[in-house]
């Protein structure tokens, strides 16, 4: 139940389930998520096999985490988050733009790292999540200052904070945050504004 006391919106809840899977079964049959090579053979996003064309990592690394906190800070902000979202978009459309953001903040991580040299293995689904404040930021904007409980202000701290949060926390992707944020701004321009069925009118 949301702290509204509705049901967890159902792509939603999906996507805790599917992140909190494969932590489970990452731990389980390899060992622990805080090891390079375990994230790596579960579809971390690692500079090296993604310059070799593994492009495949920057899909399959937003539902992989490092450690049993960082799975736990990422599935309570998508929770919160998360279920307002898909309640203003749909389900489909939600998902789209979880989904692209990830991979869009991945693929500029990647390169942020290949360009300076860093040859490291990026997990986790923040940069889809600050895609979610970053759309809520926007829908949030469109509807003068507030949307289901959430003010402009309040939205405008969180992301400052979290971002904040990242520059002061050590191997902490401040890119991937930044271009999440900035990816789901952008996506949530159409998704919001183009209302289903406009463009065949």
């Amino acid at each position: 139940m949301t702290g509204t006391g509705r049901q967890i919106p159902r792509a939603t809840a999906a996507l805790i389930i599917i992140n909190t899977a494969v932590f489970f079964l990452a731990e389980v049959l390899s060992g622990s998520t805080q090891d390079t090579s375990v994230l790596i053979t579960w579809g971390g996003a690692w500079v090296p096999a993604i310059k070799e064309g593994e492009y495949w990592r920057l899909a399959t690394s937003i539902f992989m985490h490092s450690g049993i906190r960082h799975l736990l800070n990422n599935m309570l902000m998508l929770y919160v988050l998360g279920s307002v979202l898909e309640e203003m978009l749909g389900s489909i459309r939600y998902v789209i733009l979880y989904l692209a953001s990830g991979i869009i903040s991945g693929g500029i991580t990647w390169h942020y790292y290949y360009t300076h040299g860093r040859m490291v293995v990026a997990v986790g689904a923040s940069g889809a999540i600050f895609a979610v404040m970053g759309a809520l930021l926007f829908i949030i904007l469109c509807n003068k200052g507030r949307v289901r409980g959430l003010s402009l202000r309040q939205m405008t701290v969180m992301l400052l904070f979290s971002l904040y949060f990242g520059f002061t926390t050590p191997d902490v992707s401040n890119m991937a945050h930044i271009s999440g944020a900035a990816a789901g701004f952008l996506l949530a321009v159409p998704m919001y504004l183009i209302k289903p069925g406009a463009l065949h009118r």
